[in-house]
């Protein structure tokens, strides 16, 4: 065996000592969102340039948030109800759709299907041991994502795309407006978060339901 591939694999050996597996009943995951690939709109890429994503989980709750210069959205899921609500801002705009079990089911269907191949390769994502696995979808395309088995969220629903994993997404990639971004766990934290955090907004948004949203989604 090379050296270096000793070294790095004693490395995480000794990692995954370190961090004894643990569960992520509250916390919150920081990501750095960075643009890989894409041609169709530069504009739209440079959009995505230094952007800012987190994850924060509390028992059942849980709140993912993305933030660019193209705005903010925000996704509140509450697994024990089954509901969720979406949050976008863009500008002056502020809208707010609302989801039952039904909605939620739809709006993650193209997921359902998602399978996973393992390799054997291995990496340190933000102080955790992960490992390589390609997501295959439904459509035949694949995209890369890391993984750690030391990290398991109590509320493992919180993430539809990854709830077959058998641990935690560090890193991956995603296909937005024909570009691909990369989504890099920075920082782990399992400070407690404020019950406020997952609170719907009672005012300030356009509320629409999640069918008026898709019609919208679809008409461009």
């Amino acid at each position: 065996m090379h050296v270096r591939t000793f070294l790095t694999t004693l490395l995480l050996v000794v990692s995954a000592t370190t961090h004894a597996q643990r569960i992520l009943s509250e916390g919150t995951i920081q990501f750095d969102v960075s643009v890989q690939t894409g041609k169709p709109d530069p504009q739209l890429a440079d959009m995505f340039d230094g952007a800012k994503a987190s994850i924060q989980l509390r028992g059942g709750l849980s709140r993912s948030e993305l933030v660019s210069a193209l705005g903010r959205t925000v996704t509140i899921y509450d697994h024990r109800a089954g509901t969720g609500v979406v949050l976008r801002e863009f500008g002056q705009q502020k809208i707010l759709v609302r989801m039952d079990k039904a909605d939620w089911a739809q709006k993650n269907q193209r997921y359902d299907g998602m399978r996973f191949e393992y390799g054997p390769e291995t990496k340190m994502v933000a102080g955790f041991p992960c490992e390589r696995a390609e997501a295959v979808q439904p459509d035949g395309s694949r995209f890369t994502v890391w993984f750690t088995r030391g990290l398991v969220a109590e509320n493992a629903a919180f993430d539809p795309q990854f709830s077959r994993l058998p641990g935690t997404a560090l890193e991956y990639e995603s296909s937005v407006g024909g570009i691909r971004v990369k989504y890099s766990a920075v920082t782990v934290s399992f400070d407690p978060v404020p019950i406020l955090r997952f609170e719907v907004p009672k005012s300030g948004y356009r509320e629409m339901s999640f069918q008026e949203s898709q019609q919208r989604k679809a008409g461009g």
